[in-house]
């Protein structure tokens, strides 16, 4: 049996969920979210809580087993309570800005860099005097919010010599000497 999989997910107050035609529907007060689940993995609502279960033993169905009960589990914390991921902008005149759903970056290029979010995603920026600007994504759609980050940190990766670039509040870059330290 499935470790993950065979958890059951408490349902908090204030969230419904249907099951429909193997498409789980969660509503709360974040949003709605819908997922499909593929014929062999069975789900059930009863009593506050969610159960999995599969109908046979083979490696793709126990694989998927677990797979279906973290995406459901995602969906109901993510309606429930959000998701919300920070990135750092380090670098010499790097500077972030939002008007709306459109995120403007500059960093270092010739012309800034303009990105339209998805309307899931709300997004802020903070621009301190002598700290790093900050952006604050935060959404119910735990997936697309990582989408999001990835693309938006792909325009400018943490590089190892001077640490440089777009990264994840807290996260450790892995540093390395230059050419005159081999000497």
């Amino acid at each position: 049996m499935s470790r993950i999989g065979k958890l059951p997910i408490s349902v908090p107050s204030g969230v419904d969920v249907s099951i429909k035609d193997n498409v789980v529907t969660v509503k709360g007060p974040k949003g709605t979210l819908s997922q499909y689940v593929d014929p062999r993995i069975v789900v059930e609502a009863k009593d506050g809580e969610i159960h999995v279960t599969r109908q046979q033993e083979t490696r793709e169905e126990r694989a998927l087993h677990g797979l279906y009960r973290s995406l459901v589990n995602n969906m109901v914390v993510g309606v429930s309570e959000g998701y919300k991921k920070t990135l750092e902008l380090i670098g010499v005149g790097y500077r972030a800005a939002n008007n709306g759903q459109i995120l403007e970056l500059s960093l270092g290029f010739t012309h800034p860099i303009y990105l339209q979010l998805p309307t899931e995603v709300k997004v802020e920026t903070k621009m301190e005097r002598n700290k790093a600007p900050i952006i604050e994504l935060e959404s119910a759609d735990k997936q697309l919010l990582g989408q999001v980050c990835a693309k938006i940190r792909s325009f400018r990766k943490p590089e190892p010599y001077k640490g440089k670039g777009i990264r994840f509040e807290g996260e450790y870059i892995r540093r390395k000497s230059g050419k005159t330290a081999g000497k």
